[in-house]
């Protein structure tokens, strides 16, 4: 399949172009960017041809993937739909709950595959986890930190990510604790409360449909020496805590580019669809309308 990369930021530097380049059933056609020389030199390094015109690399592809603010990514990916494109998406799906829907809506009238990546759910032993802990009953309470350090002033090279700054860790790691819990817990009813911690640290407080309640901790702020992630569910049959690690983001993209490929060639959406990437954006919307008040 061939398949474009849109974007040329560190991640889709370090981590779409080399899995996309390796990826045994995937040739990696072109790469756009917002910056044309990042684009030629992105593309050069992995055996592609650089587009200035995104329309361009639309006709010359079968899907694309993208790793571009989530803005951006938004009204890309639905052009690339309205195209007859397939998605390998990035989290968060949009940045906005009408963008999030039109690329739901573009991704069903089109009938393309979408998979949107949160990392988590494509290393295998969380994947495997995830579906033991969603078939067991009885959760009682669960609890999700994820602690990043990316502006504590280390060395990321994502602390310049002008988006990252304006929308924090909510929008940046809660997708990934929400993708966790879930498919566990079942869907969101509400977000039940939200309040600021130091920087840009959100804390909340979510109800499930199954009955649980689920308390997230999520930053990009925290010092690097307290960095990490941390989820853990009670409940009858017990504790049971999220494998730590796994074999990095390349590997997993991997992944995520199979279930692509799966969902292309089967018809069947992949659990981590645009239409699930919609749902945790209205929940993420949710919680920053809760977050605005709180400053009020």
């Amino acid at each position: 399949m061939r398949i474009g990369l849109l974007g040329t930021g560190p991640w889709a530097r370090m981590t779409h172009a080399p899995a996309l380049e390796a990826h045994p059933e995937l040739e990696l056609t072109g790469v756009w960017g917002r910056r044309p020389d990042a684009a030629k030199e992105l593309a050069t390094l992995h055996g592609a041809r650089a587009y200035d015109d995104v329309d361009a690399l639309l006709e010359d592809v079968d899907a694309v993937a993208v790793a571009l603010p989530p803005g951006v990514q938004a009204d890309l990916a639905v052009r690339a739909a309205r195209a007859g494109r397939h998605l390998l998406l990035d989290k968060p799906l949009a940045a906005t709950v009408p963008q999030a829907r039109a690329v739901a809506e573009a991704v069903r009238e089109a009938q393309v595959a979408s998979v949107v990546f949160f990392t988590t759910r494509f290393q295998p032993e969380a994947e495997v986890w995830i579906a033991e802990q969603a078939a067991e009953e009885g959760w009682f309470t669960a609890r999700a930190q994820w602690l990043g350090a990316v502006f504590s002033g280390g060395d990321s090279p994502f602390a310049q990510s002008p988006w990252r700054r304006e929308k924090g860790a909510l929008w940046d790691v809660g997708p990934h604790a929400l993708s966790v819990l879930l498919p566990v817990l079942g869907d969101a009813v509400r977000v039940a409360s939200a309040a600021h911690g130091p920087g840009d640290t959100a804390h909340l407080v979510v109800e499930h449909e199954g009955g649980a309640f689920s308390s997230l901790i999520l930053s990009l702020t925290a010092p690097l020496a307290a960095a990490g992630t941390d989820v853990e569910l009670r409940g009858a049959a017990g504790v049971a805590r999220l494998p730590r690690g796994g074999d990095g983001p390349v590997p997993a993209l991997s992944r995520a580019a199979d279930a692509l490929l799966t969902a292309v060639r089967t018809g069947r959406p992949h659990p981590c669809d645009a239409g699930f990437g919609l749902r945790v954006t209205e929940i993420l919307a949710e919680a920053e309308a809760l977050l605005n008040a709180d400053e009020g």
